[in-house]
C-alpha cells in the first residue's frame, strides 16, 4: 500500500472501516509520530469495547502474528558466527525481540497508555489459564514494565491527612494485609506515631504503585490489634519510640505482578525515618504467615505430625472454637510455624512467600508472636500467628548474600530452638 494512501486511512472516516487487525499492522509500518498515535488511540478505543472472547482473540493475534522475525534473527546469528563483534551481538538482541513489543511501546506513548497496558496485562493473566502459550505475551509486558518502572522513575512520597482525598481513597481500596475500615481508621494510620509512604510513577501520577504502613513504637510489636486500636495514638509517645514496625505492604497495581518494589521501598523508608527521627534505632516487621495453615492441611495427609500435634492441628483447622489459650496449643503451633518457616521449601527457597520476600531482602527471622492477629483472616491463614523480621542495617547485606548464594535462612536462636522442639 502506498504511503500516501496509508496516511489517508488514519485521518478520515476510512479509519473506522479498518479492522483492528489492519490497524495493528499499520502501526508496524507507519513512522510519522502523529499518525502512529492516532492509530494507537483508535486501537485502544476498539480494545475497550472487547468482551472476553475478543480479548482472547486479540492476545492470540499478537502471539501468532507479531512474533520474532525468524529470517532476520537467523541472518543476525549467521553474521555473528562470521564475526563476533559487539555490533553483531546488538543485532541479535534487536532481532530476537518480538514485533509486539514495539506495538506495546507505541501504545505506551498514548494518553493513559501505561494504564491501558497495565489493565491489558490483568486481562491477559486470565486468558493464560485458557492458553498457556500466551505467557510469551505476558513476558514481553513484564520485561517492558521492568524497564519503565525502575527506581529512577519512581518518586517516594509521604502520605498523611493532607494528601488529596482521591489518593487516600485508593489506600483504603488497595490495602491488602489489614483492612482499613473507614476514614477514621485511615486517619489513625497516617497520624501521630504512624507513617505511610508510597511510590508514584510519572505516567500514573494519581495512582500509588505500592505503599507501606509503619508504626513508631518502643520495642518489638507483637500484636496488630495494639497498633490499630482506636486509642493507639493516645498511648503513643513518639519521642520515646525506638523501633519502626513495618506492619503492612500493599501492591496497588495487579498489572505489575513480577516487578519488585518492596525491597527498595522498605530501605528508602528506613532511611527517611532515620533522617527525621534519629532516635529510631531498629527496623522490623509485623508480618503475616499466609501459607502456614495451608501447609498444616497438607501435613495432615502425611506422616510428619505426631498424634498430639495432629489433634491440635485438626481442632485449629476445623473452623470451630478451639482452645487458643491452652499452652499445648501455643507451644505446638508456634513450634510447627518455626519449622515451616525454616525447613519447608519451594525448591531451595522457603515455602512461605512473605518469608522469601523479607529474607531475600536481608532481614532475619526474629520472633513468632502467638495470636498476633486473631482476626478471622489471621486465624484462617496462620492460626493468628504473626512474625517479626528484623532489618539490622549492619547485617542486612550479609544476610542477603547468604540467602541468595547459600540459601541460608537467617534467624534468632529462639526460632531455631522452636523449630527443633
Amino acid at each position: 500500500m502506498a504511503l500516501a494512501k496509508l496516511l489517508d486511512l488514519v485521518t478520515g472516516s476510512a479509519l473506522k472501516k479498518r479492522s483492528w487487525q489492519e490497524i495493528c499492522h499499520d502501526l508496524s509500518r507507519l513512522k510519522d509520530e502523529a499518525s502512529v498515535l492516532r492509530l494507537a488511540e483508535e486501537l485502544l478505543s476498539r480494545y475497550d469495547e472487547f468482551d472476553e472472547d475478543a480479548q482472547f482473540e486479540f492476545f492470540s493475534y499478537l502471539l501468532n502474528e507479531f512474533r520474532v522475525d525468524q529470517q532476520r534473527l537467523e541472518a543476525a546469528i549467521h553474521a555473528y558466527l562470521e564475526e563476533n563483534s559487539p555490533l553483531n551481538v546488538q543485532a541479535i538482541n534487536r532481532a530476537s525481540q518480538p514485533a509486539r513489543r514495539s506495538l506495546f511501546e507505541i501504545i505506551n506513548m498514548c494518553p493513559r497508555g501505561t494504564q491501558h497496558l497495565l489493565e491489558m496485562r490483568v486481562a491477559l493473566k486470565r486468558h493464560i489459564k485458557r492458553e498457556p502459550e500466551l505467557q510469551a505475551v505476558d513476558s514481553d509486558l513484564e520485561t517492558l514494565f521492568l524497564n519503565w518502572f525502575n527506581r529512577g522513575f519512581l518518586t517516594l512520597k509521604k502520605i498523611d491527612w493532607t494528601t488529596p482525598s482521591f489518593i487516600l481513597e485508593k489506600l483504603i481500596k488497595y490495602e491488602a494485609v489489614h483492612e482499613i475500615t473507614g476514614w477514621d481508621d485511615l486517619k489513625r494510620r497516617v497520624s501521630t506515631g504512624r507513617r505511610c509512604y508510597a511510590f508514584f510513577h510519572p505516567a500514573l501520577p494519581d495512582e500509588p504503585i505500592i505503599f507501606v504502613q509503619v508504626a513508631l513504637v518502643k520495642g518489638l510489636a507483637s500484636s496488630i490489634g495494639h497498633l490499630l486500636a482506636e486509642d493507639a495514638q493516645e498511648q503513643m509517645d513518639e519521642g520515646a519510640a525506638d523501633t519502626a514496625i513495618f506492619y503492612s505492604i500493599s501492591n496497588c497495581q495487579q498489572g505489575l505482578v513480577g516487578v519488585a518494589f518492596g525491597d527498595m521501598l522498605i530501605k528508602q523508608v528506613a532511611e527517611r525515618i532515620t533522617r527525621n527521627n534519629p532516635q529510631i534505632r531498629r527496623f522490623a516487621t509485623l508480618s503475616p504467615v499466609p501459607g502456614f495453615n495451608r501447609w498444616l492441611r497438607q501435613s495432615l495427609n502425611g506422616e510428619t505430625l505426631t498424634e498430639e500435634e495432629q489433634t491440635i492441628v485438626e481442632a485449629c483447622l476445623s473452623g470451630e472454637t478451639w482452645d487458643t489459650a491452652a499452652d499445648t496449643s501455643r507451644d505446638t503451633l508456634t513450634s510447627l510455624c518455626a519449622h515451616y518457616l525454616i525447613n519447608e521449601k519451594r525448591g531451595a527457597a522457603p515455602l512461605d512467600p512473605v518469608a522469601r520476600f523479607h529474607l531475600r531482602n536481608g532481614a532475619h527471622l526474629e520472633r513468632i508472636n502467638w495470636l498476633g492477629d486473631p482476626s478471622p483472616k489471621g486465624m484462617r491463614e496462620s492460626s493468628g500467628i504473626l512474625v517479626n523480621y528484623v532489618y539490622d542495617l549492619v547485617t542486612v547485606t550479609k544476610n542477603h548474600e547468604a540467602y541468595v548464594y547459600e540459601n541460608d535462612v537467617a534467624c534468632s536462636s529462639a526460632i531455631t530452638q522452636l523449630a527443633r522442639r
